[in-house]
């Protein structure tokens, strides 16, 4: 007899406190938040999705193909991240469903994650998939999904309305001509918001091998003489707008140290001429890459884009990948990082002004309650964002509620911030923020430290008011 296969089961208090007293009030918190829409101030989702809402390929470069947290863990177990269809565009039906098979495969490897979580509830949730996923369940899974990704209502635009996104802010080069975003504004029919994100990291730092080039570039789509330092200034400020005329909130900059200096224009200016005469020595590109992302806040308090920061991150960390498929494919590794000192010099300078919103994220938790908590607790721009990318997780979102309300309280924080180009993992992650926040809550109520109405309110404003506020959405 064959041993039947396992269903895959979506526990309707999944992540909700175990004890039944814990779980009750966290269950009515989590009710009162759950259908809200979801606001997602960052992520990576590409606008051409939304704007030309053509159909999904296949189930692959849905879900497996364009998220690195999935494509990661199968590198790690010896998977080849060209059969997963990384760095080679669109596969064929057969490398499709071998990918996929792949995934099915493996999936005892993502037990106790939080990848196994939302894909779980993307497949159950979204596609309707009731076997759990294995060897011998791949292709039916596979038929499953691409059976329903070829229905009309599960294309790009229809998958927002059904997700509930309200607010859905993609990430973008500078140079960009945000047509899509433009096509979407214009579109009276489409009823939410696609905002992009002014994404200035490889224009910041002249160390970098192609940085001549795109400052030429910069220069070329601005209309401004980049060859000095003072039209490459203009050339950031010129594109800043034009990011804001076309509904930018937020610039975010991914750095690899957080300190800050601020250079006398002069300084700027020899270091700046050096590097673009390729003489610029290593210290004198990393005091201009440090001055320019405090010239980022200057820029901030001056048309109001949100500024967030995310250092603490060796990107490509796998030199051999990185040349072969790029960056963003699972190979960054964060390290320590230091704020409190670091930041100093920006926040002296532009912490107290009425138009800065920085919003601080890390990889590196120790930083919470020693130095982020602290620093959101005192300067009125300074606000802590949640936890993300490798602490996007669980017990990391409740260890960073314990380590920051505290000392900063809820308002000081960010409201959830997705940060994924897995577009089907989107409502996915929210609702376990939900989940985990209701649990927080719920054990601050029965410990009689927050009135039961509060904690409503509070629920309320991480899902809604906080997001809200921090973006000036």
């Amino acid at each position: 007899m064959s041993k039947p296969t396992p269903p895959l089961e979506l526990h309707p208090d999944r992540l909700l406190p175990a004890d039944p007293a814990r779980r009750g009030v966290a269950r009515a918190l989590y009710e009162s938040v759950k259908d809200l829409p979801i606001i997602s101030p960052h992520g990576h989702v590409p606008p051409a999705w939304i704007a030309d809402d053509t159909p999904f390929r296949d189930p692959t470069s849905l879900l497996i193909t364009p998220d690195h947290y999935i494509t990661r863990m199968l590198h790690a177990h010896g998977i080849s991240l060209s059969d997963l269809g990384v760095g080679r565009g669109p596969l064929d039906e057969a490398d499709a469903r071998a990918a996929f098979r792949a995934l099915c495969s493996h999936w005892s490897a993502y037990r106790g994650t939080p990848v196994r979580y939302w894909l779980e509830e993307e497949l159950g949730g979204i596609f309707g998939v009731d076997v759990r996923p294995s060897a011998d369940t791949a292709d039916q899974i596979y038929d499953t999904i691409a059976a329903r990704i070829a229905q009309p209502d599960f294309t790009a635009r229809a998958l927002m309305k059904s997700f509930n996104i309200d607010v859905l802010a993609t990430t973008d080069d500078p140079c960009a001509d945000l047509s899509e975003h433009a096509r979407l504004a214009g579109d009276a029919t489409f009823g939410h918001r696609v905002v992009p994100t002014f994404r200035p990291d490889k224009y910041l730092d002249p160390g970098l091998p192609d940085w001549n080039a795109d400052a030429d570039r910069l220069g070329q789509v601005s209309g401004e003489d980049t060859s000095t330092y003072a039209g490459f200034i203009a050339a950031l400020e010129s594109r800043r707008r034009y990011f804001v005329q076309h509904g930018a909130v937020s610039a975010d900059h991914g750095v690899i140290d957080a300190v800050t200096v601020i250079l006398d224009e002069g300084e700027a200016s020899r270091i700046y001429a050096a590097a673009r005469a390729g003489r610029v020595t290593e210290e004198e590109s990393t005091a201009l890459r440090r001055h320019l992302l405090t010239e980022m806040a200057r820029m901030s308090c001056e048309d109001g884009l949100v500024m967030t920061i995310h250092p603490g991150v060796r990107r490509n960390h796998h030199t051999a990948t990185f040349e072969s498929y790029g960056p963003d494919v699972g190979c960054d590794i964060p390290i320590a990082v230091e704020y409190t000192d670091s930041l100093r010099p920006l926040l002296d300078a532009y912490g107290t002004h009425p138009n800065l919103h920085l919003v601080l994220f890390t990889i590196d938790e120790t930083v919470y309650s020693r130095e982020l908590a602290p620093l959101a607790g005192f300067y009125p721009s300074v606000y802590v964002g949640v936890p993300w990318w490798f602490i996007d997780a669980p017990e990391a979102i409740r260890r960073f509620r314990s380590a920051v309300t505290e000392t900063a309280g809820f308002s000081r924080t960010s409201g959830f911030i997705d940060d994924t180009r897995a577009f089907c993992s989107i409502p996915a992650r929210h609702d376990m923020s939900r989940r985990l926040d209701a649990g927080y809550l719920a054990d601050l109520v029965l410990e009689h430290r927050l009135p039961e109405d509060e904690a409503h309110e509070a629920i309320h404003d991480l899902v809604v008011t906080n997001p809200t506020n921090v973006f000036k959405l």
